[in-house]
């Protein structure tokens, strides 16, 4: 198991996964052209973010986006984690634990003081993974509108 950061020669590799991670959420669908401009964005400009990647036998198996922004709250810069997706024939391998160890240590070498992410509220796989990794629900509620 190799954990890096993703390139550009990646990005078909990763929209291939984001499919699989769209297809069970309720809020987004698969677009594949549109996945690609987004993780290209990111790729190009790691002031935007980083995509964190695991390659088992050279096969992309794992990812998750990290994005910076500010907070004004705490002063600093801070990330938002996205994306996170174990495909599903190497779930339950301990590989979703090192990305995410991985990942959270790459925020905060990025100088990052908190890292906050969505799930789906019906996600309890998902809630009990991220509570056993150290994250905390919050109190806030997200509201979102499409423009």
């Amino acid at each position: 198991m190799i954990i890096r950061f993703a390139t550009k020669n990646d990005i078909f590799a990763l929209s291939e996964l984001l499919s699989e991670l769209f297809s069970q959420e309720l809020e987004f669908t698969v677009n594949k052209k549109l996945q690609e401009k987004g993780l290209l964005t990111i790729l190009e400009n790691e002031n935007i973010g980083n995509i964190l990647i695991v390659s088992i036998n050279e096969k992309i198996v794992a990812m998750v986006n990290i994005l910076y922004t500010i907070s004004t709250a705490l002063g600093t810069k801070v990330a938002i984690l996205e994306d996170m997706i174990v495909s599903k024939n190497f779930q339950n391998q301990n590989i979703g634990s090192e990305l995410l160890k991985y990942a959270i240590e790459v925020a905060k070498n990025k100088g990052c003081k908190r890292i906050t992410l969505l799930t789906d509220n019906d996600n309890c796989h998902a809630h009990k993974f991220y509570k056993k990794s150290g994250f905390q629900k919050s109190n806030m509620i997200p509201f979102r509108i499409f423009i």
